[in-house]
């Protein structure tokens, strides 16, 4: 049974217009340690902060990151449920919203997976604020996303963030939308870091 990772974080204060990148490693317990100073040479490049956003509009915030493992047997469970790796609904996590339950974008999209209410309503998260209604439903969403576009995980990423119709327009293709270009690519650089570093421990 693959191990639940714990998301600690050694961050120095962010000053307003600092850049604070973030590291990571997964330690050989499993447990995945961030930091600003990588001291020690596992550590490998994670997020740029407070220079990058989350969609929901916020600059990583050290408070939530150090929070994210008190979300872990969330995603772990929602992973099982949909047959998803839970390191890829982390990298989702991060880049939506960088663990803030809480945050809710100019667009409407809310919580961990920024949903929209719609797309909340049809996958079963009547509270997009509730951490695991949220994740379950992201969940969800994603998998069937994955279903759609016949397991290229590329597609399924850019329908999470333009939308089905948008992919679907462009003849199945990443949509020429430069949030969409840079989103995918920055899930995907996340989630192959803490797949990589899971498989070495």
């Amino acid at each position: 049974m693959r191990r639940t990772a714990t998301f600690l974080i050694a961050l120095a204060l962010l000053v307003s217009g600092a850049r604070a990148d973030i590291y990571a490693f997964v330690d050989p317990a499993g447990v995945t340690h961030y930091t600003n100073v990588p001291v020690d040479p596992r550590y490998e490049f994670l997020l740029a902060s407070p220079k990058e956003k989350t969609r929901s509009g916020d600059l990583f915030d050290a408070r939530l990151l150090a929070g994210a493992s008190r979300y872990d047997a969330i995603i772990v469970r929602a992973a099982r449920e949909t047959t998803l790796e839970p390191e890829l609904l982390r990298a989702v996590i991060a880049i939506e919203s960088g663990f803030n339950s809480r945050a809710v974008s100019r667009a409407g999209a809310a919580g961990l997976m920024q949903l929209m209410p719609a797309t909340a309503r049809r996958y079963g998260a009547r509270d997009r604020l509730d951490p695991a209604q949220n994740v379950h439903a992201g969940a969800r969403y994603l998998r069937s996303l994955i279903a759609r576009y016949d397991n290229d995980l590329k597609l399924a990423l850019a329908a999470y963030n333009a939308g089905e119709d948008a992919v679907d327009q462009c003849g199945r293709c990443i949509p020429n939308y430069r949030e969409t270009r840079d989103y995918v690519p920055r899930v995907l650089r996340v989630y192959e870091i803490l797949r990589s570093q899971l498989a070495a421990t």
